[in-house]
């Protein structure tokens, strides 16, 4: 026994001495030190950092967040006089906030990035927490309550569920008539009354008439509403080990529709007032709904529309219903070949109640807009039209008839990511620049369209804050520009963009290189890359950050990359139809030639030591790497993954992999493909994740024991959609230095100090996708997967009926403490680049099937915010591990 112990010594020595003589100068305490550290030293030195501005009311004035040495500080600017003031008294703000939350606040560290003002001006809302709070601007007191909605988790009741007794019913335009659901049927009544008035018969239990759905016409001689019949109510099951109120464990369930399962059929009914007849609408234009929106009447009451959202995502119709005959027409009928992404690109704007409808397609290859004529359904003219494409549309003007909308990729030789501002004529003439600057925009118009804010950068260049006239984009002033100086002289360098051919040898394929700040040119060092290739985005930070974790992993001595390949979103349709029924593709035919060309210009990047890791969409990239592409990908490290895309939610699978469940399915299943698996993995999970079923990992777990491959697991009690927080950060820093540079990783006791006071406490974690909201997770987004994308254009004339089956917010533990080395929000894989805004919560109605996507009403612009934001990564209590299986 003794000789076998000193035969491995030996063996393990010399494994490591074969390795690159870089390889034993990286990975030390040292360079642990300075990735652990490198968030609070670069933390607060870019000053003058503007986030979102946000313009108030119909006012000229705006608001908007920078950065300030210590903190931040709230600004109002005033654009017709220039001034600018604080938003509030900060610390006397603090110190309201403190008193209603018990919790110890600086008017530098408000726990807010947005906030509304209320009361005339005279206070604002904000939400802590899980507290929304209303602070009075005279006395400074703060009132709260809990915050309800979609964000505190309630799910969504089965279809056919009997309104509470104290339901508002639906009153009328003239007010003479409320019409209420009894016994699964729709009746009326005048207001007071206790005589109701049938007007249907047909609803039963299994059959019903829903509530919210009733929609009155103008006229109020007639409403119109959904008959429902239910479709199979799947619940996904929790175990919740160690729950912080009791020592038992506790169970759970929520409802969760996967691919395949039986919706909800909805049957839309007219109803005179005057006769009591029920027209039930013919269903010839809309046999097989995925979704059939909210009802709308023209305003002049002749008739009702609503969007169908066929099974598959392979039509999707504007429906518009006669008053008086009850027969339906397609407004616009859209049918691509492949997929429509209703999530992240559809956009209506219904001009003259419908006399003419703006429409957004990728019919001609390129995602643009076109100008119906709502009477024919024929097309009058393309609006805009070229090899590039437009990502929203932030203003339609009817009366001048003119459009405001951002696009990207118009300029040859620039990143065709960048977001830039456009004004349009209906016609497609008169397109007018309105942002010059080569670099990715956000804009912000007035109510009026007579000033946009632009907050602009790049990763390599500061960003700025200007107030521009609308019209044509001149120059008002320079509201903030940021300075960036004590950040450089701190060593702070951005990172490299690289553009490198992809799989056909001539499309553009781009990412951006994160290097340590010691490199030496004369080693070699191995490359990780980060991984998030949804479908529903893009997802290469384009704006400045002055932080990026994946910088903080550079420094432990790798090279680490973040590229978008094709399947992914805003380049042209045949770029994003690669995903189509093949998310296994993942862009790895154009990742490999990338890293192969960064390889050749540099000789010290490694390509025989890659390492590759993700979250949610990411977690079932990364583990696709080393099963499909073994020869490249030497490890992976996979949290939250949907590794099968028949136990993840409906709406995003079915949009990306199509309808029915066919064989597709199973040949990108990272479960069905597990016995696969070559070189070292490490798999992380949340027990609790209501984002991705946790059973998707454990699939795989099972899989990989049934073919005695070896791999470590991480799970994590409590936690949601969760790529584990600074420990998990830890554990995947350890596991790329010990599989990639073949070192033994730092004894955790040497970082003790770190974590001196560290204490843990449950903080609600977002499926970021939600606000614009996904998405996207629409948005959004996202994402398991959710969408990372944020800087929604605003979405004027359109509406969408949201039906998710999975709610947008999971449970989580925050750790509260200086080892913060993840600068992602656990619900997003890809957040470091991308700035989102929590909004108010909304309640959930039984039309709330992709409440977990990107807003499906407007197109995503992917623009970063470049906040440096003080706010603390989530994490978690207590973590569970398994041990590699030899």
């Amino acid at each position: 026994m003794f000789v076998q112990r000193v035969l491995a010594a030996v063996a393990a020595s010399w494994i490591v001495l074969s390795l690159p003589a870089a390889a034993g100068a990286q990975g030390t305490v040292a360079d642990y030190r300075r990735a652990f550290g490198l968030r609070e030293k670069y933390q607060g030195l870019a000053l003058d950092v503007v986030d979102n501005a946000t313009w108030i009311g119909k006012t000229h004035r705006f608001w908007y967040r920078k950065t300030v040495k210590g903190g931040t500080r709230f600004v109002v600017f005033d654009a017709d006089t220039k001034r600018k003031q604080p938003a509030f008294d900060h610390d006397k703000l603090a110190a309201g906030l403190s008193a209603a939350t018990g919790r110890e606040l600086t008017g530098l560290t408000l726990p807010f990035t947005t906030f509304a003002f209320a009361d005339d001006g005279k206070a604002i809302d904000v939400r802590v927490d899980r507290t929304l709070l209303t602070c009075s601007l005279d006395t400074y007191a703060c009132k709260g309550s809990p915050a309800v909605g979609a964000f505190e988790g309630r799910q969504p009741p089965p279809a056919c569920t009997p309104p509470p007794p104290d339901a508002a019913p639906k009153v009328s335009p003239d007010t003479q008539w409320e019409a209420v659901v009894r016994g699964f049927n729709v009746a009326i009544r005048h207001p007071g009354s206790k005589t109701f008035t049938p007007l249907s018969t047909d609803g039963n239990e299994g059959n019903c008439y829903v509530l919210d759905t009733i929609a009155w016409s103008p006229d109020s001689k007639r409403l119109a509403a959904y008959r429902v019949r239910p479709g199979y109510r799947r619940e996904v099951y929790y175990v919740e080990s160690s729950p912080e109120d009791q020592l038992q464990p506790k169970h759970s369930s929520r409802f969760y529709a996967k691919p395949g399962d039986e919706l909800d059929l909805d049957q839309p009914v007219l109803f005179d007032i005057a006769t009591k007849q029920a027209t039930a609408v013919a269903n010839t234009l809309f046999p097989n709904p995925y979704d059939l929106s909210r009802l709308v009447w023209r305003k002049d009451g002749s008739a009702v529309t609503f969007e169908y959202n066929q099974r598959g995502h392979q039509v999707y119709r504007i429906i518009e219903v006669s008053a008086a005959t009850g027969e339906a027409r397609a407004v616009v009928s859209e049918e691509p070949k492949t997929f429509f992404t209703y999530s992240s690109k559809k956009y209506r704007y219904d001009v003259a109640d419908g006399r003419e409808v703006v429409w957004m397609s990728e019919r001609d290859g390129w995602n643009h807009l076109y100008l119906y004529d709502g009477a024919t359904g024929r097309v009058e003219n393309q609006i805009t039209k070229g090899e590039w494409v437009v990502r929203g549309v932030s203003k339609v003007d009817e009366e001048r008839r003119r459009i405001w909308f951002g696009a990207s990729g118009m300029y040859p030789g620039q990143d065709p990511y960048f977001v830039n501002y456009y004004r349009i004529n209906f016609d497609g003439t008169g397109l007018t620049r309105l942002t010059g600057a080569e670099a990715n925009h956000a804009a912000a118009f007035s109510s009026d369209m007579k000033y946009f804010v632009d907050t602009y950068s790049r990763v390599d260049l500061a960003p700025a804050c200007e107030l521009r006239r609308a019209d044509d984009g001149s120059l008002v002033d320079v509201v903030e520009k940021a300075d960036i100086t004590a950040l450089v002289a701190a060593g702070w360098t951005p990172p490299e963009v690289f553009e490198a051919p992809g799989r056909d040898g001539k499309t553009a394929i781009w990412g951006v290189i994160y290097r340590p700040t010691t490199l030496d040119p004369a080693k070699r060092y191995p490359v990780v890359e980060n991984i998030y290739a949804g479908p529903h985005g893009s997802f290469v930070p384009k704006s400045f950050m002055a932080f990026n974790a994946m910088q903080a992993m550079a420094e432990l001595g790798f090279v680490v990359v973040q590229i978008d390949g094709m399947g992914t979103s805003n380049r042209s349709k045949a770029f994003h139809d690669v995903a189509w029924k093949n998310l296994k593709d993942a862009g790895f035919p154009d990742r490999i030639p990338w890293h192969t060309a960064a390889a050749a210009k540099y000789p010290w990047y490694d390509i025989s030591r890659v390492g590759i890791y993700g979250t949610s969409a990411g977690g079932q990239e990364s583990l696709a790497a080393l099963l499909f592409h073994p020869g490249f990908y030497k490890a992976a490290v996979s949290a939250a993954g949907c590794h099968d895309n028949r136990m993840d939610k409906i709406w995003w699978n079915e949009q990306w992999m199509g309808w029915p469940i066919g064989p597709q399915y199973s040949e990108s299943s990272n479960v069905d493909n597990a016995w696969r698996l070559q070189g070292a993995l490490l798999l992380i999970v949340g027990e609790m994740d209501t984002n991705v079923d946790p059973s998707s990992t454990m699939q795989v777990v099972n899989q990989l024991i049934e073919h005695d491959k070896p791999f470590d697991l991480l799970v994590i009690p409590g936690a949601g959609h969760t790529s584990g927080g600074p420990y998990g950060d830890h554990k995947r820093y350890d596991f790329f230095v010990r599989e990639l540079l073949g070192v033994a990783p730092p004894a955790w006791a040497a970082f003790e100090t770190q974590a001196v006071g560290c204490c843990y406490r449950s903080v609600p974690e977002y499926d970021r996708s939600s606000d614009l909201l996904h998405s996207g997770k629409s948005g959004t987004m996202l994402p398991g997967p959710s969408s990372p994308n944020s800087g929604q254009l605003q979405n004027e004339g359109s509406r969408t009926t949201a039906r998710s089956m999975t709610p947008p917010r999971t449970r989580t533990q925050s750790r509260i403490c200086p080892l913060q080395l993840s600068d992602q929000p656990s619900a997003s894989p890809s957040r470091q680049s991308h700035a989102t805004r929590v909004s108010g919560a909304s309640p959930i109605s039984r039309y709330s099937r992709d409440a977990t996507r990107m807003d499906s009403t407007a197109s995503a612009i992917s623009s970063t915010r470049s906040m440096t934001r003080a706010n603390t990564s989530p994490s978690v209590r207590t973590l569970g591990r398994v041990g590699r299986r030899s």
